[in-house]
This record gives C-alpha cells, structure tokens and sequence, in this order.
C-alpha cells in the first residue's frame, strides 16, 4: 500500500506585485512554494528583451501539512491576500498540477509556453497593433520563430506583410 504524502498544494493569491515578497516571506515560515515564471517579449523602441513574469499574476501555490504546520498564518503573511478557500478549508490544487507545470520548466526554471500562431492558410486574422491596426487580413503562413505573413487588401490588391506574431488575432 502506498502512503500518500503529508503535504498537499494549495493556491495563495498575493497582492498586486508582490508574489516575490510573498513567496520570501511564506519560506521564511517553512513552507514549501512555488511560484511558476515565463519569459515575456517585450518590444520597446525597436528592440526585443525577455522579462521574467509570473505564469499566474497574483498567483502561487505552497505546499501544507495540514496536520503539523500552522497553515492560518498564510492569511497574515506580508505579500498575501489570501489563501483560496472552500469556506474555511483551504482548496487544494489537483494532483499532477505542479508536477506538469514543472516539466515544461527549462534548465532555468522558466515555463516553456507554446509560441506560434494556431491558424491555417487562409484564416481571417485581425492586426492588433501597428500600422495597419484593426485591418482584416487573411493568414499567409510563418515566417520565421517570431513573425507571421499576412496578405492585406490595400487599394484592390492583396499585399503580402510580415508583422511580429504577437500583432495578430483571430478575427
């Protein structure tokens, strides 16, 4: 027979930007958290940097033994709003949660989100940003890891376009 764990995951929300200092602080008390970041791109006066944000804003999970571990200081940690709750019990986080976020980590320890449009040739794609903003456009293909064709209609005629994946939707 095999024994389960003592300590489940639980959801913490933490206040606006403070996740770090909240996961600091939660440590500090003895519990086990972990608090899932991604590398966002960031465009900014032509130039393209990654920034490490949390996969979840306001969000992290920490790891309880409800039987031995003061778990209601979590509600008076500096950083945190509250433990998300069923009432007055703690909800806890689906087996296998943590475990699948923690697979897609790279060797830095930043989840691994899945890049690229999901449209086929030929879809209807809204610009969302740039020149040609709130222009219908039919998708063209992938053009390179982070640009996608678009052909446009401009005075009668479709034109081919590259533009940045992220300045694209479904329409």
């Amino acid at each position: 027979m095999s024994e389960r764990p003592l300590q489940q995951w639980f959801v913490v929300q933490t206040q606006v930007n403070c996740e770090a200092k909240a996961a600091q602080n939660l440590v500090r008390q003895g519990f086990e958290v972990y608090l899932p970041r991604y590398l966002k791109r960031r465009r900014h006066a032509r130039k393209i940097d990654f920034t490490a944000k949390p996969l979840f804003p306001r969000y992290m999970f920490v790891a309880i033994d409800m039987a031995t571990q003061r778990w209601r200081s979590i509600q008076s940690t500096f950083g945190v709003s509250r433990l998300v709750s069923n009432g007055d019990t703690p909800a806890g986080v689906p087996d296998g949660v943590i475990s699948s976020l923690r697979r897609r980590e790279d060797d830095k320890g930043f989840v691994q989100m899945e890049r690229g449009p999901v449209f086929s040739r030929g879809d209807k794609v809204r610009v969302m940003a740039g020149a040609f903003i709130d222009n219908i456009a039919l998708f063209d293909g992938i053009c390179d890891r982070d640009r996608v064709s678009i052909l446009l209609d401009l005075l009668g005629q479709k034109v081919r376009v590259s533009l940045d994946v992220d300045m694209v939707a479904a329409a």
